[in-house]
């Protein structure tokens, strides 16, 4: 029941007419983005890893067959918003796993959303967190279809301890396997700040996570 622009309570009869007014409520606001000067988008979408989930179906008061039904009407209302918006602007999706005070909402591979998110929505670029063992292997990023770049959320947001240089040009190289070099980037798994309270890293520490994802770029695309 979100407000109409008259900000009164609207009710829909039909799930076609709600999701119609979402394209409709995105549009507007990439459209404003557009005519600010903005020029690349990206989808914080939390609502993929909560359908990895292994509990994910239970929040949508489905089963693990009918949460890929609500998968593909995620991913329909995603594409409709990405036909409508202005050819020159780029759109990408993150897929947030919560990033709450250095908490967490869902864990478990990307592999039940895998063959719709990956391989169905027409975004440029994918940001997946990778950055602990709640977000599984790479195997999934096979599903990335056409020339679509993946970039590899590898360091984390939600510790100050400094990850290992070799280890993740390592993990970089094990995501080669299934995704070309070319179309592979790096970054945060996610950002410092998802609300005002932010996460329990200083500024310091916050420009050390940075100056290791450029030294890693550096040496791995150079």
């Amino acid at each position: 029941m979100p407000f109409n622009k008259e900000h009164t309570l609207k009710y829909y009869a039909t799930d076609k007419e709600l999701a119609d007014d979402i394209v409709k409520a995105y549009g507007m606001v990439i459209n404003d983005l557009y005519e600010a000067g903005c020029r690349n988008i990206q989808l914080d979408d939390c609502t993929w890893g909560m359908m990895a989930d292994k509990s994910g179906h239970l929040a949508y008061g489905t089963t693990q067959e009918g949460l890929i039904e609500i998968q593909k009407a995620h991913k329909d209302i995603n594409n409709k918003i990405i036909a409508n918006a202005p050819k020159d602007i780029v759109i990408n999706t993150h897929v947030c796993r919560g990033n709450f005070h250095l908490t967490y909402a869902n864990s478990r591979a990307y592999v039940p959303v895998a063959y719709i998110l990956f391989g169905e929505e027409n975004v440029d670029a994918y940001y997946p967190e990778f950055d602990d063992e709640r977000s599984g292997g790479f195997a999934p990023l096979a599903k990335v279809s056409g020339d679509k770049k993946v970039v590899l959320g590898l360091i984390t947001t939600k510790s100050p301890k400094l990850e290992n240089k070799e280890e993740v040009i390592k993990r970089i190289h094990e995501a080669e396997k299934y995704i070309p070099l070319d179309r592979l980037y790096l970054s945060l798994q996610c950002g410092f700040a998802s609300c005002e309270i932010g996460n329990k890293l200083t500024e310091e520490e916050h420009w050390a996570k940075l100056t290791l994802v450029k030294e890693i770029a550096k040496e791995v695309w150079r």
